[in-house]
């Protein structure tokens, strides 16, 4: 079997970034998680259930490369929220099935360079193709961003943050 580096070091940078983001989550239960801290409406729960849900909709546009996607707009409204039957638990839990699937779509799908068409938008209203690659390279750009969102809502709400919390 030939290992790919690029694909492999994907997997492995993502994984790392996921894991980041978890550190913020240790110790924390249920009520914490929807706790605000800062001025924001963010919460390490509604941080968290963005994570899983974009890593979720970007891999799906990568399997199914649909050339008439729209944005579902509707799905805002709970996207940055811990919905009331959601649990961190079962988020983490979820997250663990979808970044199985996403490190299977890098080492399976045929190449990093395919243009795919990306869902229009409010915002994006001219259909826009990226690389598999972009793609990739933007998920996990969001799970970077609202990792440093995450921290600093970790800290606000305990003291607690991913760097003292590595060591641990």
């Amino acid at each position: 079997m030939t290992v790919d580096l690029e694909r492999e070091e994907l997997i492995k940078i993502l994984d790392s970034q996921r894991e980041m983001f978890r550190i913020t989550l240790r110790g924390i239960d249920d009520a914490q998680a929807r706790e605000r801290t800062t001025v924001s409406e963010l919460t390490l729960g509604g941080l968290l259930n963005h994570a899983v849900n974009v890593e979720k909709h970007w891999t799906t546009i990568l399997v199914e490369r649909d050339p008439n996607s729209e944005f579902d707009v509707s799905r805002m409204d709970s996207e940055y929220r811990l919905g009331p039957d959601q649990t961190v638990a079962g988020l983490l839990a979820e997250w663990e099935v979808v970044a199985e699937h996403t490190a299977k779509l890098i080492r399976e799908l045929p190449n990093l360079d395919d243009s795919v068409p990306t869902p229009t938008a409010p915002w994006a209203p001219e259909r826009v193709h990226l690389t598999v690659r972009y793609i990739l390279l933007h998920i996990l750009r969001e799970i970077a961003h609202h990792s440093g969102h995450a921290d600093i809502i970790r800290e606000s709400l305990d003291g607690a943050n991913t760097t003292y919390q590595r060591a641990n």
